[in-house]
């Protein structure tokens, strides 16, 4: 009798009491926090998305999933900081962020833009990285630097509450913002 009251009570009672208490305090979070345009979903502001074209700002890499960005298959490499594979990938990342953004071969990168997230799906990079950016992005989409740096720093996310982590910009967000300037 336990088994078929415990089965009730935690198996359906408490998920749809808890699902209904979601969809009426935080409805938006509850439905995956999904972004629309025009009618239709562009993603979700909680998974970070592969950003590739010229005139994106572009996302922390993935190793989630077998092309990466898979929310399915979330997790990081699990490779170790002496590990040869991950120093290849940096090196070969630091020098296609460098490449694409007309860096010199000794300008600082940014580690953001360089190695995974832990979940391989952080939707975030630092401002350091939408900085280094703007030069490629504001060329690729003719406008004024100084306006692709005003939206940057419009969508800088601080710290919440105040003190934890670091300051952030969302890249869906942004690449939104950034598609209704032209």
């Amino acid at each position: 009798m336990m088994i078929v009251v415990l089965t009730v009570v935690t198996g359906w009672i408490y998920p749809l009491a808890m699902t209904g208490l979601a969809q009426a305090v935080f409805p938006n979070q509850a439905n995956g926090s999904v972004m629309m345009r025009n009618g239709e979903p562009v993603g979700s502001k909680l998974i970070g998305q592969n950003f590739t074209s010229p005139g994106y700002f572009h996302s922390r890499p993935s190793a989630a999933g077998k092309d990466g960005y898979d929310g399915t298959g979330s997790s990081g490499s699990n490779l170790g900081p002496t590990n040869q594979k991950l120093m290849e990938t940096a090196a070969d990342n630091v020098k296609k962020v460098r490449e694409e953004n007309g860096l010199s071969v000794d300008a600082p990168v940014p580690a953001d833009l360089v190695l995974a997230s832990g979940s391989g799906l952080d939707p975030h990079i630092s401002p350091q990285a939408a900085y280094i950016q703007i030069e490629r992005i504001a060329t690729e989409r003719n406008l004024a630097v100084s306006e692709v740096r005003q939206l940057v720093e419009r969508h800088i996310e601080g710290r919440q509450w105040g003190f934890l982590g670091e300051p952030r910009i969302n890249v869906l967000e942004l690449n939104l913002a950034l598609d209704e300037l032209k």
